[in-house]
């Protein structure tokens, strides 16, 4: 008989094994930590103790606790991808995760900032040459954050001549790499901040005044902090790049060429913004706007 315990170390190991983005298996680790908890407090310790009925239990706890059901259909998943786990592996022969549906929920559709909004959050930022030239990235160039995070200095090519400027994404755990295009706002911006970053040996693009690499949660809080000066209410980071899709798509932008420089995965990832947009008529439009 296995160990709730032991069996949640082997499944982590097993994620990450088939290398899974470190931020996949730290959701996993903590909701199953979390059952596994909930599972103890019942007395039962060992998996093949476990019912679908404690497995509602969980999920109505966390119901009672104020988690949306978002939150709660997150955390079925990853324990539905645990017990599976265990059956394939044959610890288990019965998966009571599977007798156990998700709750409904909505799914909100992608905020997309209006010119009066992502103008307004710029002129909040202007003193702050680095997180003014975060901003206009995002914006300008749609890429992710944790994408932006990992930028190093050697990965900006300011535009000589008739060469374009263009910024080098680095593979990302299970993104690959690609090249997005700099326009010349966000080339401004960041040669701004540029002439004042620290010295630093770190090659990361953006640092702290004491030379470590700026980590994705200083950034967002650090963008919140700025969302709230600006006035602009039940937005996040990942809306300015939200925006720049949608933009693009809204100005006749190849639907395969935004889907391309955004990264995604699939082209229906990209295709589910046309349903907030008004799509222009005429010809493709192959040269990005600035925002």
């Amino acid at each position: 008989m296995k160990k709730l315990d032991e069996a949640h170390r082997e499944f982590i190991d097993h994620l990450k094994g088939r290398k899974r983005a470190s931020a996949t298996v730290l959701a996993y680790g903590k909701d199953i930590e979390q059952l596994v908890q909930f599972l103890n407090d019942l007395k039962k310790a060992h998996v093949h103790e476990v019912a679908a009925d404690d497995i509602k239990s969980f999920l109505a706890k966390l119901e009672k606790e104020g988690y949306t059901q978002k939150s709660i259909s997150r955390k079925l998943n990853s324990t539905k991808t645990f017990f599976r786990f265990l059956k394939i592996q044959e610890v288990i022969t019965d998966d009571p995760a599977s007798l156990v549906d998700h709750p409904k929920f909505e799914t909100k559709p992608p905020r997309i900032l209006s010119p009066v909004e992502y103008r307004a959050l710029r002129d909040a930022a202007r003193d702050d040459a680095r997180i003014s030239s975060i901003i206009e990235i995002l914006l300008q160039t749609g890429i992710r954050i944790g994408e932006l995070a990992n930028l190093r200095t050697d990965d900006v090519y300011f535009s000589d001549g008739a060469k374009e400027g263009s910024l080098y994404v680095r593979p990302l755990e299970n993104r690959g790499e690609r090249t997005v295009p700099l326009n010349k706002s966000a080339q401004a911006a960041l040669k701004r901040y540029l002439e004042i970053r620290p010295k630093a040996a770190n090659k990361a693009l953006f640092i702290t005044k004491t030379g470590r690499p700026l980590l994705v949660r200083n950034i967002r809080t650090a963008i919140d902090r700025y969302y709230k000066r600006a006035g602009i209410s039940g937005a996040k980071v990942n809306d300015l790049r939200h925006t720049w899709v949608a933009h693009h798509l809204s100005s006749g932008a190849s639907l395969v060429l935004i889907s391309k420089i955004a990264g995604h995965k699939r082209l229906s990832t990209t295709e589910r913004y046309l349903t907030l947009i008004s799509t222009p008529k005429g010809e493709e439009k192959v040269k990005l706007e600035e925002l």
